[in-house]
């Protein structure tokens, strides 16, 4: 009788539970999917806010044209909320996983283009800026891809 146990309320006739009733609830296949999500999508918003916000000061000191880190900052807020609202779904599509790892595929691509691509007279450290980001976001898409694949190896 050790996996029966008894209860203080009413639970049908007997008056006990099965120990298989206490289980705790199954976990998420895709928890730590949503987790990198999650920070990825706050550390998104608050690069974006930092480069709306300092867009004058960070230029000066990147060589970025203002227009360049607003619509950056603008782009990102518009990234920040969609990865929010991907994490919260009940479950991740796995197409919409695959998107966001290639988009982070391509931001790391696109920081290294602008970086060395003269596409703007940035500074030293406007080219270690956009090389930290570039590093940024590629450990985000590994970290999102090895999340995706744990789910669909448990499926």
């Amino acid at each position: 009788m050790a996996d029966v146990l008894p209860t203080t309320g009413t639970t049908g006739t007997t008056g006990t539970t099965d120990a298989t009733d206490l289980a705790a609830p199954p976990r998420d296949p895709a928890r730590l999917l949503r987790l990198v999500l999650r920070v990825d999508s706050v550390s998104t918003a608050v690069m974006a806010v930092v480069l709306i916000a300092a867009a004058g000061p960070l230029g000066s000191a990147t060589g970025m044209p203002v227009a360049f880190a607003v619509g950056s900052g603008i782009y990102q807020l518009g990234g920040a909320a969609a990865l929010a609202l991907i994490a919260g779904y009940p479950v991740i599509p796995p197409a919409l996983a695959r998107a966001v790892i290639a988009l982070n595929a391509a931001s790391a691509v696109a920081c290294v283009v602008v970086a060395f691509g003269d596409v703007m007279p940035l500074t030293g450290f406007g080219v270690a800026f956009l090389l930290i980001g570039a590093l940024v976001v590629t450990v985000y898409a590994a970290l999102e891809y090895a999340a995706l694949r744990r789910i669909t190896a448990a499926a």
